[in-house]
């Protein structure tokens, strides 16, 4: 079951709305004693439904959650689409400026405060959650693949878990950097991260920067599932094949 209502965030847009999506299992229902772990995703439009997708295409993640009667809630929120790079503003962690897109003001900080502090205190009481770091995950793809492997090492005390998909590395690379090495990050947090082979191109020296990211994480102990897809694209299709692939990792070994 999937449900949508509309959410504000003052901090970035004022009181103009955007969807929220939460997919709760069949299982929620018929066992009320339950209670599950909470994966949180970026482009909540792009998750579920082609209908509400950018480009006409979903992830489909819904059908893949019932078909294997995956224990979790997913709760994800629709992007900012305003054409002054409101979404990669919102999805950035930091200021950089690249000549196709100008100067963009990195606001992810401010996002991720809400999704923190507003967002799942929010879900947290309304659904039957473990609302633990444990239980808690996120993810998401480009500019969302960014800003998961932000979230799990910026706010890891909130966030044990985390899938980034095709993640914009290229966005202002020495702060990454600096990031990733300084985080505070506790021995079991996980993450899954991948890039598809054919979108290797699309920014200059990506293989040699994603070889590089993932050899900085892999020195800070996490545990670390790394994939070149083969074939692999930055598109949603592309995206909703590698969900088997994330899944596992984010659910491995817990208790559920």
């Amino acid at each position: 079951m999937i449900q949508t209502w509309n959410v504000t965030i003052p901090e970035l847009t004022g009181d103009e709305s955007r969807g929220a999506y939460l997919y709760l299992p069949d299982s929620y229902d018929w066992e009320p004693g339950r209670h599950y772990p909470v994966l949180y995703m970026f482009d909540g439009h792009n998750v579920f439904f082609d209908s509400d997708a950018t480009y006409g295409k979903s992830w489909g993640l819904g059908e893949y959650l019932d078909q294997f009667q995956v224990p979790l809630i997913v709760a994800a929120v629709e992007c900012n689409h305003h054409p002054d790079n409101g979404r990669l503003s919102e999805y950035s962690p930091y200021t950089f400026h690249e000549p196709d897109f100008g100067h963009v003001q990195g606001r992810g900080k401010i996002t991720m405060d809400w999704f923190v502090h507003t967002f799942k205190p929010q879900i947290d009481r309304e659904y039957r959650t473990l609302p633990g770091r444990q239980h808690t995950f996120i993810a998401g793809s480009s500019m969302g693949g960014l800003m998961s492997l932000y979230a799990l090492l910026e706010y890891n005390s909130v966030f044990s878990r985390a899938a980034a998909l095709s993640p914009s590395l290229w966005v202002a690379p020495d702060r990454l950097a600096r990031l990733v090495r300084g985080a505070e990050v506790r021995s079991d947090t996980v993450l899954y991260m991948d890039y598809g082979s054919r979108e290797l191109g699309n920014h200059e020296l990506m293989q040699s920067q994603f070889a590089r990211v993932v050899g900085q994480l892999l020195t800070r102990g996490i545990k670390l599932t790394c994939r070149i897809v083969p074939g692999g694209d930055h598109c949603e299709a592309s995206w909703e094949r590698q969900i088997p692939f994330f899944m596992n990792t984010l659910l491995y070994g817990l208790e559920l």
